[in-house]
């Protein structure tokens, strides 16, 4: 029976045991959930690369 780590509590669990894989419970998967969607947790990115020429438009004052 292998036995795994949930990413929020860290305690060790079976995974044939639980519904909610790869935590151990329902609410530890609500508990990850609320983190994504109040931007507690996000994908790291990179900025893209803006062109100087295309992102600054100039406007002349006649």
């Amino acid at each position: 029976m292998p036995q795994i780590i949930c990413p929020t509590c860290h305690q060790t669990f079976a995974s044939e045991k639980t519904s909610a894989m790869p935590f151990c419970s329902v609410r530890c998967q609500r508990i990850d959930l609320g983190r994504w969607l109040n931007e507690e947790q996000g994908l790291p990115c990179e900025p893209e690369d803006i062109d100087e020429d295309e992102g600054i438009q100039e406007y002349s004052t006649n």
